[in-house]
């Protein structure tokens, strides 16, 4: 690809990207509709258990199961 392509096709990408931008609409996060019923929040605590240790703890029994039921003969 010569450099004329080159620049045409990274002009135009940034121009859709900043278009894209420029034109959304804000997600309006903080307006409640109908029937919303939001609970209490969670506790730092609580973030860090269901968010980081629940998935750690998953994969390590996952791991663990793989590792104690793989029934394959060791190669010496």
């Amino acid at each position: 690809m010569d450099k004329k392509n080159a620049l045409r096709t990274g002009a135009v990408a940034t121009g859709t990207t900043l278009m894209m931008l420029l034109l959304s609409s804000p997600a309006l996060a903080l307006t409640r509709d109908d029937g919303d019923d939001p609970g209490p929040g969670l506790s730092v605590a609580e973030t860090l258990g269901l968010y980081v240790a629940a998935p750690i703890v998953i994969f390590a029994v996952i791991a663990g199961l793989v590792m104690l039921l793989d029934r394959s003969k060791k190669q010496a």
